[in-house]
């Protein structure tokens, strides 16, 4: 089967980007390298392309009614501008997928206006699902994912870098807000959102723009950057990335996202009597993070063990660039959860020493 390729593949081979196979797309692993694009993001700026991403138009009258039954957050109280992170879930409680709802207010029809992006692997499945869910008599769903270009672009200098491009003021976009608009004199979706854990903003144009826009950014110094240093600062920052930490087999609470859930807050919604469940009874087993007592990496997968016997898994791992010692996810049994844990990993049939900790790995300066 042939791969899907983005707007910005051709300027990828132009960087001689080492390419690989993800979610059905070929995508940049690397570009100068892993360590020198996490450094950049860490230390400047440095930009994604992301174009592989599922994206989704919704448009109708009682359309945030709608997905309020499908997601444990209370997306009623976002303002026009306003974008919230939050799961779709099952009848389980399981995580069918990990999004963001951007919020854009009413037309002069009085439609609500929602714009959604989803991850590139499940993009087939959360459509499939929305619409399964959603009233399609009274619903406008438009799949705009292969009509678009998405740039990331994060890092302390981030914001200043691309505010030479675009007309309107970015300091005046809050954390977790959006609006419509220009850059290169062009329109473009703006969206102070990132999966580094720095500060930054994801732009979302049309495929001719996107190719000017990516060109404009490698004038102005930001450094490009592949998938491989993209999951090395999610994992620093704590991010759960779908299909591995979280899964349609956890649920929020599990999967340390409990502050996406608003039970107080909504009504009835997919999933809501096993998370109420769970509350009351407390979970059986948790993600934490882990580090490493030696320069050994736990690895996807990889058992975790207590007193020589085996209690969970990890989900992710990696030798920290930003730290220097090497850091991981895993699901373990509530009791032993708690920070300060002392724990083993087994690597390649021996054990090295892990402990838990407190969860980011890594937080950037305000």
């Amino acid at each position: 089967m042939s791969l899907s390729r983005t707007p910005l593949y051709p300027l990828s081979l132009e960087l001689n980007a080492r390419m690989t196979e993800f979610s059905g797309w070929e995508m940049p692993v690397q570009y100068s390298g892993i360590k020198q694009e996490h450094q950049a993001v860490r230390r400047q700026a440095g930009m994604f392309d992301i174009s592989h991403m599922g994206k989704f138009k919704l448009q109708g009258a009682d359309l945030v009614d709608q997905l309020q039954g499908l997601v444990p957050s209370d997306l009623s109280r976002l303002q026009t501008g306003q974008a919230q992170y939050t799961v779709l879930l099952n009848l389980e409680g399981g995580i069918v997928d990990d999004l963001i709802v951007y919020y854009q207010g009413v037309d002069a029809e009085g439609q609500q206006q929602v714009f959604i992006i989803v991850n590139a692997a499940t993009t087939d499945k959360d459509k499939a699902w929305l619409l399964a869910h959603l009233d399609q008599t009274q619903t406008m769903f438009q799949d705009v994912s292969r009509d678009k270009a998405l740039i990331a672009v994060q890092g302390p200098e981030a914001v200043a870098k691309l505010q030479t491009l675009v007309q309107e003021d970015l300091a005046q976009v809050k954390r977790y807000w959006h609006l419509q608009g220009t850059i290169l004199g062009k329109l473009a979706f703006l969206a102070r959102t990132g999966y580094t854990g720095e500060d930054g903003f994801e732009v979302l144009v049309d495929p001719e723009v996107g190719q000017a826009v990516w060109r404009s950014l490698l004038d102005l110094g930001v450094t490009p950057c592949g998938l491989g240093a993209r999951d090395t600062l999610r994992l620093e920052a704590a991010m759960a990335l779908y299909g591995q930490d979280i899964s349609d087999t956890t649920t929020p609470l599990e999967g340390g996202l409990g502050w996406l859930i608003h039970l107080d807050r909504k009504g009835t919604f997919i999933g809501r009597s096993v998370l109420e469940q769970q509350k009351q009874d407390g979970v059986k087993r948790r993600l934490v993070g882990l580090q490493m007592q030696g320069r050994h990496i736990a690895r996807h997968n990889y058992p975790v063990l207590h007193q020589g016997k085996s209690v969970g898994i990890v989900t992710s791992g990696t030798l920290s660039p930003t730290l220097g010692y090497a850091i991981a996810l895993a699901y373990v049994p509530t009791d032993l959860a708690k920070a300060g844990t002392s724990l083993e990993i087994e690597i390649r049939g021996k054990v090295y020493p892990a402990e838990v900790v407190k969860r980011p790995f890594y937080k950037a300066k305000k």
